[in-house]
C-alpha cells in the first residue's frame, strides 16, 4: 500500500481535482471545492509550505465529509451528481498523498486532532539506511567517529615487512627517462 501511495503524483491529483471542480462550479455544487483545490495547487508547488500542506490535508479530509452530506441532501442531475461523486473519489487518494507528504516533512499529525496517520510518527526510522555519514561512523569501522582538533593524531601501528622469498624473480632494471617508479 505504501508503494502505491508513493507512486501517486500529488501534482496530477490536485490538478485533476482543480479541473473537475472548475468544470462543475457553475452548477449547484459546494462552493468550497474550487478554492480548496486552487489552494492545493499552491501548496503543492511551494517547497517551503509544510504548514500549508498540513492545512490543505486537513481541509480536504473535512470537505470530503461535507461532500457526502451535500450529495445525499441536495437534488442534482445525474451527470452533475456523477461528477460530484468523482470529485469525492478523487479527494481520497489526494488526501492520502498529501498526508504522506506531511509526514515526510516531519509533522506526524494534522491540526485539530485529526489523527497521526495510523500511528506512524516522523521519527520512524525502521526502514533501510540509504545514506551513511562519512568519517568512520559505520558500525564495522575501526575508528570511533571524527578526530577533533585537540586530539593527538592517530599513529598507525607499524607492520613488519615480509622477507622477500628466494624464489622471487630478480627485478628488472628501471628504464631510462625522467619517470621511474620507486
Amino acid at each position: 500500500m505504501a508503494d502505491f501511495i508513493q507512486s501517486l503524483d500529488p501534482a496530477k491529483l490536485v490538478l485533476a481535482g482543480t479541473f473537475l471542480a472548475f468544470a462543475i462550479s457553475p452548477f449547484t455544487v459546494p462552493v468550497y471545492n474550487l478554492p480548496l483545490f486552487l489552494f492545493g495547487v499552491y501548496t503543492q508547488e511551494n517547497a517551503d509550505a509544510a504548514q500549508s500542506i498540513q492545512a490543505f490535508s486537513a481541509l480536504l479530509g473535512v470537505s470530503a465529509l461535507y461532500d457526502l452530506g451535500f450529495i445525499f441532501k441536495i437534488e442534482q442531475g445525474f451527470v452533475l451528481k456523477l461528477a460530484q461523486i468523482l470529485l469525492l473519489l478523487l479527494k481520497l487518494p489526494t488526501f492520502v498523498t498529501f498526508a504522506a507528504a506531511v509526514r515526510q516533512r516531519g509533522m506526524s499529525h494534522l491540526p485539530g486532532g485529526l489523527g497521526n496517520f495510523g500511528g506512524l510518527s516522523s521519527n520512524d526510522a525502521s526502514g533501510p539506511t540509504v545514506w551513511q555519514m562519512p568519517g568512520g561512523f559505520a558500525p564495522n569501522s575501526t575508528r570511533d567517529g571524527y578526530q577533533t582538533v585537540d586530539d593527538p593524531p592517530a599513529q598507525p601501528t607499524p607492520t613488519r615487512p615480509s622477507a622477500p622469498s628466494a624464489s622471487a624473480a630478480p627485478s628488472q632494471p628501471a628504464p631510462q627517462g625522467g619517470y621511474q617508479t620507486v
